[in-house]
């Protein structure tokens, strides 16, 4: 995480809202050798009071392995993002390229939780997202086939002791060079969504 206090994030629910605005967590562990990570996307919810984390992963990923052995996790979650061009800054002078970003980490260890449940309740999550499309259920595939799928799959549940996240939008500039970033930015495809964040700021 960047080390610098005025980027961080600490507010729950702004992160729970970015977690689900952009699902797809990067669950990373200490390997035996090296580092391990796997891509999964996650559900995220207030559980009593604090955020739990919700995601599965194949039985046979490596991954899983470290967790089901109490190795703790990091999960990192990456929302939009775009390349800053100095020349954005306007007359300021003396200006490298940057990158502005939004993103999120849950720290904790993960505990095994029912497979069924969580497969059940990520499509529920998913497919109503696709409305009016007729949401996709378990009960369409052939009767036994799931049961057989589960086999290969482990669910988990992580309650974070570490949960923060970046909101890295050229704060450290002055207002008016981060006008002109906005401008910019507000013209490019990919750099839409940052020029939106970064405009919420100076409002």
């Amino acid at each position: 995480m960047h080390p610098a206090p005025l980027f961080r994030e600490s507010d729950p629910e702004t992160l729970l809202a970015r977690i689900r605005a952009y699902p797809l967590g990067l669950v990373c562990v200490n390997g035996e050798i090296a580092p391990l990570a796997a891509h999964t996307p996650v559900l995220a919810a207030m559980d009593g009071g604090a955020p739990l984390l919700r995601f599965h992963l194949s039985a046979h990923n490596p991954v899983t392995r470290r967790l089901e052995a109490g190795a703790a996790a990091l999960i990192i979650f990456t929302g939009p993002d775009a390349y800053i061009s100095p020349d954005w800054y306007g007359p300021v002078p003396n200006q490298v390229p940057t990158w502005n970003y939004l993103s999120v980490e849950a720290e904790g260890g993960a505990e095994p939780t029912d497979p069924t449940k969580f497969l059940d309740d990520v499509s529920e999550h998913f497919e109503a997202l696709l409305l009016p499309k007729p949401p996709w259920t378990r009960s369409k595939m052939v009767p036994g086939s799931f049961e057989l799928m589960l086999r290969g799959i482990r669910a988990f549940e992580l309650r974070p002791v570490r949960f923060e996240g970046m909101n890295k939008l050229s704060q450290n500039k002055t207002n008016k060079a981060r006008e002109g970033v906005i401008e910019s930015l507000s013209a490019t495809a990919s750099g839409l969504a940052i020029a939106q964040e970064m405009r919420r700021l100076l409002e």
